[in-house]
């Protein structure tokens, strides 16, 4: 689904991936989410409507998500004026389709920006504990759950699955961001120190007190909107926009 803001820059796309574990969701239940980042950033969203686990477990998903990067080249979309972003187990579609596309040989995009990214397939993360009476959204049994669909049998650590395990050195800038309150608040704070470990350019922001994809609530209230915002003020001049 193509969401498209009146007198964006058609030349510039933000390729989305939906959250949802990879086992729920599609491009219409984040369309109004796309649709707020397209439209701050002044680009075009690509929602990508990826096929669900267990039916197509990992990494189906992975595969889907750089075959889309791959279309949007062929379409003459520039890779330097491609972001991935994406929200949850998006967030981690976000950095490990770059990392299959490094794989591939195929130009990077510009930048990456994980959402409350779900990274750590071993559930190992301290705020899973820390902030369990805190998050209104997401519970241990749910994403043992969600793993277990997702995986199907696949390693825990597979780097494609766990990106805790990955290389990630040569990958784009990011613009990782994630809720105070949140369970999965550790996967983001651990990639980002990961990123900066291994070379990238990387940008962390938690908001104190907020939700699971906090940016959810663009348009009814102030953290969301700041917050997406900030998104493109940093985005912006990754994709050549003034």
């Amino acid at each position: 689904m193509w969401c498209i803001p009146s007198g964006c820059d058609p030349s510039r796309v933000l390729l989305y991936f939906h959250g949802g574990g990879c086992v729920v969701g599609s491009m219409h239940t984040h369309r109004k989410l796309a649709g707020h980042l397209a439209k701050a950033v002044g680009a075009r969203a690509l929602v990508l409507n990826y096929r669900l686990a267990p039916e197509n477990p990992f990494p189906s998903q992975v595969h889907e998500g750089a075959a889309a990067y791959q279309w949007l080249l062929g379409q003459g979309i520039k890779a330097e004026h491609i972001a991935t972003i994406g929200d949850s187990a998006g967030g981690n579609l976000t950095i490990a389709v770059p990392l299959k596309l490094r794989e591939l040989g195929v130009s990077l995009p510009a930048a990456m920006v994980p959402l409350s990214p779900y990274l750590d397939m071993e559930l190992t993360g301290d705020s899973l504990e820390t902030n369990a009476a805190t998050d209104a959204l997401v519970n241990r049994p749910l994403m043992e759950t969600m793993v277990e669909l997702y995986l199907c049998g696949a390693s825990p650590q597979d780097p494609y699955a766990n990106l805790l395990y990955a290389d990630l050195s040569g990958l784009p800038p990011a613009y990782v961001e994630a809720g105070g309150a949140e369970m999965l608040l550790d996967d983001g704070v651990r990639i980002a120190a990961l990123m900066d470990k291994a070379g990238v350019e990387v940008v962390l922001r938690v908001e104190p007190g907020m939700q699971h994809v906090f940016e959810f609530m663009a348009g009814r209230a102030p953290e969301s909107d700041r917050a997406i915002a900030d998104i493109a003020t940093w985005l912006r001049p990754k994709l050549g926009l003034g």
